[in-house]
């Protein structure tokens, strides 16, 4: 998908959908913290990383737009980015497709915080950079 350098892949599953069938609203956000822990873990040497410097990255929004319906065992890919890295705030992009079809796409915007007080604090300069990187 044309400006995503990074993807993942899930397979839906039973447990993921609704009586009809169709996977439920809610999953299209854990489909996303799924891509942006695969994200980190190629970049920036994972979430754990962050965690064992003294730094937690907490959701501050989150946005779907629902285009077409995933259905149980549909393998779907999901396409994120890093952008909009100032200060102690950063927003990740989505779109899921399955077989070159959107389902959905949107976004989350986050913040650093210090792990202790839970109070902002800057984008580390290593995390900054590594974002960076994946992004060129």
């Amino acid at each position: 998908m044309e400006g995503f350098r990074f993807s993942t892949e899930v397979t839906a599953r039973f447990a993921e959908t609704d009586s009809q069938g169709i996977v439920h609203n809610s999953v299209y956000l854990v489909w996303f913290e799924v891509a942006r822990i695969a994200y980190l873990e190629r970049y920036a040497g994972g979430y754990p990383a962050l965690r064992e410097r003294g730094i937690e990255a907490l959701v501050l929004e989150a946005h779907v737009r629902y285009v077409l319906p995933a259905r149980f065992a549909d393998r779907v890919v999901i396409h994120a980015r890093c952008s909009e890295v100032r200060g102690a705030r950063f927003r990740y992009d989505y779109a899921l497709e399955r077989d070159g079809e959107l389902l959905a796409d949107g976004w989350t915007r986050h913040a650093t915080v210090d792990a202790r007080t839970l109070r902002p604090t800057r984008i580390p300069d290593w995390l900054a950079e590594a974002i960076a990187a994946a992004e060129a």
